[in-house]
């Protein structure tokens, strides 16, 4: 039996992803750094150039670097109310403002105020947007059925954040592929006197061999390399016409790289 694998034959993954840019993200990003954890960090790039208490725009490459940089709209609109033809000038002005920023095309996004419509998603795809996070808990560490409409694990205050943490660090069986995915914004740690929440997360489940620590669009793009591998009829070879390497548990013995560009046996 073959079975899809994440980065180095991992079955286990963690993201986090945090809004608005705002001054509390270095102290964040510290953190992460500190414990080996990644992260998205989805900007206001209107809102950065005039707003107190942001990270100003010759910040952010250096701040932000090793981790995403993701879209959240220019100006943080209620997008759900406004007409398309602003919602594409909202979208296009945050992604070419950021992207002269960090240097990077960039592809992810989450929705401000947690508004959306199905003709935003088809909007914003047909834009350069890979994926879109909601509001709100799942409470699962399944992949996204829809990335459009990505909902993460837990929020940072969610009562059950290091219930799920431990659920996914002793999880052992290997034909699944978990994520755990936590969200917020960095400014609540200091509203609600709580760093020690983010600190006592990531101490604990950072470092760990067995987890692979994505940003977002790292998770979007590696799923789409597994979805364009080409087996042949009886798995016994596949081909990888990405770029990018894909790896395989075989019998659920071996772990195979499936380099890109490359036909390889699988036995």
């Amino acid at each position: 039996m073959t079975y899809y694998c994440y980065p180095e034959g991992k079955t286990k993954a963690l993201t986090m992803s945090y809004d608005d840019g705002r001054t509390q993200d270095f102290r964040l990003v510290s953190i992460f750094n500190k414990y080996g954890i990644k992260g998205t960090f989805n900007l206001n790039y209107g809102i950065m150039q005039t707003w107190e208490n942001r990270v100003r725009p010759d910040q952010v490459a250096e701040l932000y670097k090793g981790h995403e940089v993701a879209t959240h709209t220019a100006l943080h609109p209620t997008i759900g109310r406004c007409p398309l033809t602003e919602v594409a000038r909202e979208i296009l002005e945050d992604r070419a403002g950021l992207e002269k920023l960090v240097g990077y095309p960039v592809r992810g996004h989450a929705y401000p105020n947690g508004s959306y419509t199905k003709e935003i998603e088809e909007l914003f795809q047909s834009l350069g947007i890979a994926y879109g996070r909601v509001v709100g808990s799942s409470n699962s560490l399944d992949l996204p059925s829809n990335p459009m409409e990505w909902q993460a694990t837990c929020h940072h205050n969610n009562p059950r954040l290091m219930e799920l943490g431990k659920t996914l660090a002793e999880f052992q069986k290997k034909q699944y592929l978990k994520l755990m995915y936590v969200w917020g914004h960095s400014y609540e740690f200091d509203d609600k006197d709580n760093w020690n929440v983010i600190e006592d997360f990531c101490a604990y489940m950072g470092g760990r061999e067995d987890i692979w620590y994505a940003t977002n669009i790292e998770i979007i793009d590696y799923v789409e390399v597994l979805k364009r591998l080409r087996f042949t009829a009886d798995s016994t070879a596949v081909y990888n016409p990405s770029a990018a390497s894909a790896w395989l548990q075989i019998d659920g013995k071996s772990i195979v790289e499936a380099k890109g560009g490359c036909y390889t046996s699988l036995v």
